[in-house]
């Protein structure tokens, strides 16, 4: 049965100087339009409480106990970038279920707010010598940029601490310790991950093809029929590479088309794995690419490439605009 609306405390008041002047409950019912029920409910809390305006109500008590606030805030506080969903499993731990919407409810009342962090230069190890009169004690924490800009998340912060070192994103010129790599996949799964060392030129390029692309047509047993997708960069529509690549069938590709590029969705879930392992210097990093891109499911791979004409149908009926992928 649907709650019926609430009577206001002026109606309220008025029962009780109705009642007051040797009314029953029948006439007051009467005088006031209202239930019988209703009039002797407000009565009775008149001569409980003294009032006839709402009390505090206790509502559903929280499934957050007191130890998993401290442990939530602790976490919280000593490492910012800690997703919801990561707390989240961390109360799992201690048998506290709770959707990851009410942790960051939680936080915010404890002044804790989910934030982009700010991006600040990094300054020279020399610098900060000659600024504090000491070199630091410890390795320092290099900044990697990996495919160009790191996945954005949030930090957990308090008001006015947006610029503490613990709360910015160091950024370097140049790019810091990034690496570039190469890859290929097929319905079947994917295959060799190649990290470019230097400068990536034809020369380059085609040894890569070379050293990776036939040797991944065998591991993937392809059929003899195979095409290979590439985008306009010059290094692969150089004269040298097109000559080596003519023994090859090349699907013909529309220039700024990222779009239509099945291998961006694996990028992106790759850079979220790599990023989430944090790495703290380039081997690891070049490590945990080729880590985390052999855990990438067939299935996903299978998925992608089945999509394909639906991208394709969804390219043709935006003529040419943003799809929506």
């Amino acid at each position: 049965m649907p709650r019926s609306k609430e009577i206001q405390e002026q109606r309220r008041t008025k029962v009780i100087e109705i009642y007051q002047s040797c009314k029953g409950y029948k006439a007051i019912s009467k005088a006031l339009g209202l239930q019988r029920t209703t009039v002797r409910a407000i009565i009775l809390k008149w001569q409980k409480h003294g009032t006839v305006v709402n009390l505090p109500r206790s509502g559903r008590p929280t499934k957050i106990t007191p130890r998993a606030q401290r442990q939530l805030i602790r976490e919280a506080t000593k490492d910012s970038r800690t997703t919801s969903k990561e707390l989240q499993a961390s109360l799992a731990s201690i048998k506290v279920s709770v959707h990851d919407s009410t942790i960051r409810k939680r936080l915010g009342k404890n002044g804790l707010h989910g934030r982009f962090p700010r991006r600040k230069p990094q300054k020279n190890i020399s610098v900060i010598a000659k600024t504090f009169g000491k070199i630091p004690c410890g390795p320092t924490r290099l900044k990697l940029i990996f495919f160009g800009r790191c996945v954005s998340r949030y930090i957990w912060r308090k008001s006015n601490t947006a610029f503490q070192k613990k709360n910015i994103i160091p950024t370097v010129k140049y790019g810091g310790g990034s690496v570039m790599v190469r890859s290929c996949f097929a319905a079947s799964g994917p295959e060799r991950l190649a990290v470019i060392d230097g400068t990536l030129n034809s020369t380059v390029y085609q040894k890569i093809l070379k050293e990776n692309v036939r040797p991944s047509v065998r591991q993937l047993k392809l059929k003899q029929s195979w095409v290979l997708q590439q985008d306009n960069d010059p290094k692969h529509t150089s004269k040298s590479t097109s000559e080596w690549l003519k023994k090859n069938q090349i699907l013909e590709w529309s220039s700024q088309s990222p779009d239509l590029n099945p291998n961006e969705m694996l990028w992106h879930d790759l850079k979220k794995a790599v990023h989430a392992r944090k790495p703290s210097n380039k081997a690891e990093l070049q490590q945990f690419c080729k880590d985390e891109w052999a855990k990438i499911p067939p299935e996903l791979c299978k998925r992608l490439v089945a999509s394909y004409c639906k991208r394709l149908i969804a390219v043709i009926a935006a003529k040419g605009g943003p799809p929506s992928y």
